[in-house]
């Protein structure tokens, strides 16, 4: 407290940034070697860049990222398996893309582990066997993204942006992949994978002399060869702001991105300004972007921009994900926060902060070799000065007020913009329509479409009774459902940035008791259980006896099939059908859960449940998929949870009265 009075110290100078310039030679294939001499620690790293033009791949998309996977799959001199474990054994890493190679090692192992480093780069091993798994890993992954809106708004994005027909527009499908064959993986990596535009960045402790001698020997083999030109469309902006929606039925918050692209250089005097301008937009935790939409109206986790910038034509994008309730409130905001760097002079104060932050980072990561690495590649590639990175510091503190006014303008083109959106249309078009900018509709690949029918009315004929009775009826059957008294069900989840599957479990009993468990390894992370005494809720140790209306809904969903129960509901009435998934379902609401049965085979589908926290209304959305019979009755072995990430849950066993026992709900 008592510290708090005292006035806070003037900030220091600038401290001097002093970076080892590399010693560079050239091979006669065109590899450029530069070489860094690091002797503080005892480790070497060793970074291969093939710093070719982005290239187009047509319909055979996919084929570069399937050459990426299959580069350190063994070579063939050395087997997968013999490979990994040299590397191993050296508790060195290595690995592999279709654009170079990365390696560290410490200094006493560095020269056999630069000679795997080449040998795995030079001498690949492409096999049918390893071909096939990598590509059915890839189609799997694209499967799973199916129903992602990140994925969906990111790919749809970069179509808009760039178009079909650019390097940066193409996305990998499916049909893309399957015109790829492992002689163009071949073809792909005997055109591209050559020496012209290659760097080999050593830094460590390594003497040059030596380490000269060793890459002439190990790289000189290397055949000279040019990359084969692409030429594509330059792409173009729109001429005037417009929303640009791609409706996903099943999502339950909205992906929002106003995008324009760029052609901003390193070496171009904007760049620094531009950078800088980025980060008081929406670069940093206390930017425009993320105090309005996160601080000030609690609308999301987090809003953001960013700028590419380099060689080639890149992008200025300004993103977050919302509720769709928000959705076009915070469009607005997005729009006004741009208008106001563009019309506003940033205050002094806000910049001075903004440049300190920068700087700040900058210096703490110049001491990291992979940093140093970066930097010297950079002065290569970019054609920057010699002295860029020396003068880093002093450039940035040369940005003036002036200069962002000036860069906001020519870079957040605002006039020409899009508003890419991906979320439900039925709850979000009506509310976008009265912002007065013009909307156009895209399918989730970037096709231009007719605006979607967000809802249908429902035939006289149907009922709630009528469609929970078919669904009954299309999963078995009332006798088969009804003798139903217990359900086990066992799978398995992957969570964003955790390493490892996660293992799910639920058990539900007729009798009115649950437990549902998410565990890694024998850590339970979460669990959830209704029994005859109440229901309870825990996550990381902590329990939550449920109370009020918690727990009654907990207890509602404590059945096998709780439609056995809402059959017998007069009170229950068809809502509307809507697409879902690219099928039209009825839609039942009870309470606060609506219940979502395909028109056709009468399964359900989908179910949203809604929730508060923090004092915020939250949707949960659960899709299922992949029914399979079990003892006489269909049940999904596929189920994803919408919350606020995606959890993809394939079950490995279901069982029909047996594998549940009192003890699962203590």
């Amino acid at each position: 407290m008592q510290a708090q009075d005292r006035p806070q110290p003037k900030p220091g100078n600038a401290p001097v940034v002093n970076i080892k310039k590399p010693q560079t030679f050239v091979l006669a294939n065109g590899m450029k070697v530069l070489v860094v001499e690091n002797h503080k620690l005892p480790r070497v790293s060793f970074t291969l860049t093939l710093d070719n033009p982005p290239f187009t791949e047509g319909n055979k998309k996919g084929v570069d990222e399937l050459t990426s996977s299959l580069i350190g799959n063994g070579t063939q001199k050395t087997t997968k398996e013999a490979f990994n474990e040299e590397i191993d054994f050296y508790g060195a890493s290595i690995n592999f893309t279709s654009s170079g190679a990365y390696g560290s090692s410490l200094s006493k192992y560095s020269g056999r582990v630069l000679e795997l480093l080449a040998e795995g780069a030079l001498q690949p091993n492409f096999t049918q066997t390893e071909f096939d798994k990598e590509k059915a890993k890839l189609i799997e992954g694209l499967k799973a993204d199916e129903k992602s809106v990140p994925a969906i708004a990111g790919r749809v994005v970069d179509v808009l942006a760039f178009g079909k027909n650019h390097p940066s527009g193409e996305f990998v499908s499916e049909e893309t992949l399957k015109n790829v064959s492992l002689a163009d993986v071949e073809a792909n990596y005997r055109s591209h994978f050559v020496p012209e535009n290659a760097y080999l960045v050593i830094i460590g402790d390594i003497k040059f002399k030596e380490t000269k001698a060793a890459v002439e020997k190990l790289f000189s083999g290397w055949k000279k060869q040019s990359t084969p030109k692409s030429t594509y469309p330059d792409p173009v902006n729109v001429s005037k702001l417009q929303i640009d929606f791609v409706d996903v039925p099943n999502a339950v918050q909205s992906e929002i991105s106003l995008v324009n692209t760029v052609n901003l250089k390193m070496s171009d005097p904007d760049f620094f300004p531009a950078v800088i301008a980025n980060q008081i937009l929406g670069g940093d935790f206390n930017s425009y972007l993320n105090m309005n939409l996160r601080e000030q109206h609690a609308w999301t986790y987090g809003a953001s921009s960013t700028i590419g910038s380099g060689k080639y034509v890149n992008k200025f994008k300004a993103s977050s994900a919302v509720r769709n309730a928000v959705t076009d409130s915070a469009v607005v905001e997005f729009v006004k926060e741009i208008k106001r760097i563009r019309t506003e002079k940033v205050s002094e104060e806000v910049l001075k902060n903004v440049k300190a932050g920068y700087i700040g980072r900058f210096v703490m990561q110049v001491e990291k070799p992979q940093t140093v690495a970066r930097f010297a590649l950079n002065i290569e590639t970019e054609k920057l000065p010699a002295d860029f990175y020396e003068k880093y510091i002093q450039t940035i503190n040369n940005v003036t007020a002036d200069d962002i006014y000036r860069v906001a303008n020519k870079y957040f083109l605002l006039d020409n913009m899009r508003i890419v959106i991906a979320g439900k249309g039925s709850e979000v078009i009506s509310a976008l329509e009265k912002t007065q900018i013009p909307i156009f509709y895209f399918d989730k690949y970037g096709n231009p479409i007719e605006k979607p029918v967000a809802k249908k009315d429902i035939p006289a004929s149907v009922t709630a009774k009528s469609v929970i009775d078919n669904y009954i009826k299309a999963i078995g059957g009332e006798k088969a459902v009804s003798a139903v008294k217990t359900l086990s069900m066992i799978g398995s989840t992957n969570v964003p940035q955790v390493p490892s599957p996660l293992s799910f479990t639920s058990k539900l009993d007729s009798k009115g008791k649950m437990m549902v468990s998410l565990s890694m390894g024998s850590m339970a992370l979460m669990k959830q259980v209704v029994n005859e005494k109440g229901a309870y809720i825990e996550q990381q140790g902590q329990r939550k006896n449920l109370e009020g209306n918690d727990l009654a809904d907990m207890k509602a969903s404590a059945t096998p099939f709780e439609e056995l129960q809402l059959s017998k509901r007069t009170d229950l009435k068809a809502d509307r059908i809507e697409a879902i998934n690219g099928s039209d379902a009825y839609v039942i609401k009870e309470g606060k859960t609506t219940y979502f049965y395909d028109v056709k085979s009468g399964l359900k589908v989908a179910e949203t449940k809604v929730s508060e926290q923090g004092g915020q209304p939250i949707t949960q959305t659960t899709n299922f998929n992949d029914y399979r019979e079990v003892k006489g009755v269909k049940v999904p072995f596929n189920i994803v949870q919408n919350v606020g990430f995606e959890l993809d849950i394939k079950m490995s066993d279901i069982k029909i009265n047996e594998g549940v026992s009192d003890a699962d709900f203590q």
